[in-house]
């Protein structure tokens, strides 16, 4: 999820310039779409539980189970 800082526009030094309105919203759409579409994800990094070199350490061949085997 991509979060959106959301400014209030300035006022520009001249009320009736158009530019400065349409320096604005060329910024804000430039700053929207490199926050939305940014490619970095960092909870697809996060580790989720020791790993093999954990297990290895610590003496555990197999991945830790949930529930008991039937036998």
């Amino acid at each position: 999820m991509a979060l959106i800082e959301t400014n209030s526009i300035a006022v520009p030094a001249r009320a009736g310039s158009a530019s400065g309105l349409v320096t604005e919203i060329k910024g804000f759409w430039k700053r929207f779409f490199a926050t939305a579409f940014n490619p970095y994800r960092p909870e697809l990094h996060y580790m989720r539980g020791p790993g093999p070199a954990w297990r290895a350490k610590h003496g555990m061949d197999t991945p830790f189970r949930l529930k008991p085997r039937d036998l």
